[in-house]
């Protein structure tokens, strides 16, 4: 490397002492931006696809998923809040005017937005693993839904689908396709 080059790294080293603050900032305006997206995906898709409520679930099902939904709403608006915290800073910080004393404070504002950056990444990860799993149990504990046993003619099975086109019953283990007729509900089918 040149001397030239050398100079011009030792400048830009002793300039990044100055830009490193308001770089930091920049990136945990990123980070609040992409952690709000993804906790807004979650919410998103929870509303769209979840259950209607959890009230469905079996008793300890419904619990491990009522405390994985607080938990993730607890951890995903605090990652939020810190990441804002570490892109704006506290309100009301008085601005120091004494050489000495703002270069303290930089250095103690660089590391407390360093620190505030990976706490807010880990509480936003740690939020949406709890909503995932709370979605998850909230898919996959519920039992199957009731069979509609039915009776068409002397044919009695659980109501698959029915349209202008015939009627499918599922009887035993398999699928039986049936003209139109008149559906009767019934409380259970005899084993036939």
């Amino acid at each position: 490397m040149s001397e030239q080059a050398d100079r011009r790294w030792e400048v830009l080293a002793r300039e990044l002492e100055f830009t490193q603050l308001p770089e930091l900032r920049k990136q945990a305006e990123g980070w609040r931006n992409g952690l709000s997206g993804l906790a807004a995906l979650v919410a998103l898709l929870t509303v769209l696809k979840g259950r209607d409520s959890l009230s469905e679930l079996p008793g300890g099902l419904r619990n491990v998923a009522g405390v994985a939904v607080g938990l993730a709403f607890v951890l995903l608006v605090s990652g939020t809040l810190l990441a804002v915290r570490a892109a704006h800073g506290s309100p009301g910080e008085t601005i120091l005017r004494n050489g000495p004393r703002l270069k303290a404070w930089t250095d103690r504002e660089i590391s407390r937005v360093t620190k505030g950056l990976r706490r807010a990444t880990w509480c936003c990860v740690s939020g949406l693993v709890a909503a995932t799993a709370a979605v998850a149990v909230a898919w996959f504990g519920a039992p199957s839904p009731p069979a509609h046993p039915v009776r068409v003619g002397e044919v009695c099975g659980d109501l698959v689908s029915a349209g202008p086109d015939g009627i499918v019953l599922k009887v035993g283990k398999e699928e039986r396709r049936l003209a139109p007729g008149t559906v009767t509900a019934v409380g259970s089918c005899a084993r036939q």
